[in-house]
């Protein structure tokens, strides 16, 4: 598989990664084997999808166990991200950025994932009574020691201006105009960014990135790569509606985060069928997915870009991995640029 660099210090990782989130937190727990995840997550690695994306809350804890699996008996052909700075209860999920506890939770995390060493540690969210130049010293300090490698920031919960034009020009209305309620895109992150980067280098930023989630392209993209700072793209195949085997009005689980999301519906899943036609009459002309098609679109927006799609089954792992083989023409990009926007239900 292709090779991708994260960061100034060229941290190299196969072009498209895996995310755990899946195999143990916020999709259908029916659905879940921990078995089939094992395979999933030896199928991505022989592929080549070296980077491996956890985090301590996914479970909490238990998603760390299940890689660390994994990592005890091919830790050389992997590249660990695991993040820190949430706690899940059974009914919230809370901040804390206090530099004990940051350190405490990489013990832990590295006792969990059965290594010697994280490759990237990022940060979940800043806590709001904590400053995050405080939080992000102590995460620097794990580099000094040895335990960590490099260091991430995930962007704050900014959700994206849905428009015509941002769907077409690849590019957010401008102020999160046109978006959900509270829009306000990336702002937030952009100003954490800057002053975490007075305190130690930011090797990546990992925010949401698809075909119908394009607003990282206005600002928060322009501002790693001028950076020289990786981009880790966040749910690229939109939480599974992208690869087009989800059926309107096919219901989800309780605890699935799709239950709650705005786009997930059944008035909004047959709205947005249009924008997975679009990735399906692409695919066709290269003998590939829907979901393929989609991720190439993510490797297109530039080689900082390393898409991370999450999945628990050995058969998705292998398919999302093959996509990494596919090159989309310009007109192609301009097909899917013409696509209409995908729709939320408060529309």
């Amino acid at each position: 598989m292709e090779r991708r660099t994260i960061g100034a210090a060229a941290l190299e990782v196969g072009a498209i990664g895996l995310g755990c989130m899946p195999m143990s937190w916020g999709y259908s727990e029916s659905q879940r084997s921990g078995e089939g995840s094992l395979r999933a997550l030896h199928a991505a690695l022989d592929r080549g999808c070296s980077l491996l994306d956890t985090a301590d809350m996914y479970g909490p804890f238990t998603n760390e166990l299940l890689v660390g699996r994994v990592l005890k008996e091919r830790r050389r052909d992997a590249f660990v991200s695991t993040k820190c700075g949430l706690l899940a209860g059974d009914q919230h999920i809370v901040a804390n950025g206090r530099p004990g506890y940051i350190k405490r939770a990489c013990d832990a995390s590295l006792r969990r994932l059965q290594t010697d060493h994280i490759d990237l540690y990022q940060l979940h969210r800043a806590d709001p009574e904590v400053p995050i130049e405080e939080t992000w010293g102590a995460m620097a300090e794990l580099v000094a020691a040895g335990k960590v490698r490099s260091l991430g920031l995930c962007a704050v919960g900014a959700r994206a201006a849905r428009t015509p034009r941002a769907l077409r020009t690849g590019r957010a209305a401008p102020g999160g105009r046109g978006g959900p309620p509270g829009g306000g895109l990336h702002a937030g992150t952009l100003r954490q960014l800057e002053r975490v980067q007075q305190v130690f280098p930011v090797s990546s930023v990992q925010a949401e990135l698809s075909v119908w989630s394009p607003a990282a392209l206005a600002e928060l993209l322009p501002w790693c790569e001028s950076r020289g700072v990786g981009f880790l793209a966040a749910m690229p195949l939109g939480n599974g509606f992208l690869t087009g085997t989800l059926t309107p009005g096919q219901g989800f689980e309780p605890e699935d985060i799709r239950a709650r999301h705005p786009r997930f519906t059944a008035e909004m899943m047959a709205a947005n069928q249009p924008v997975v036609a679009g990735l399906r009459r692409v695919g066709a002309r290269y003998g590939a997915t829907p979901g393929q098609v989609a991720l190439a679109w993510v490797l297109a927006q530039g080689r900082h870009v390393v898409p991370v799609p999450g999945t628990k089954k050995e058969r998705w792992a292998a398919q999302n991995a093959k996509a990494a083989e596919l090159v989309l023409a310009p007109e192609d990009l301009r097909e899917i640029a013409s696509l209409p926007p995908a729709r939320e239900s408060w529309y």
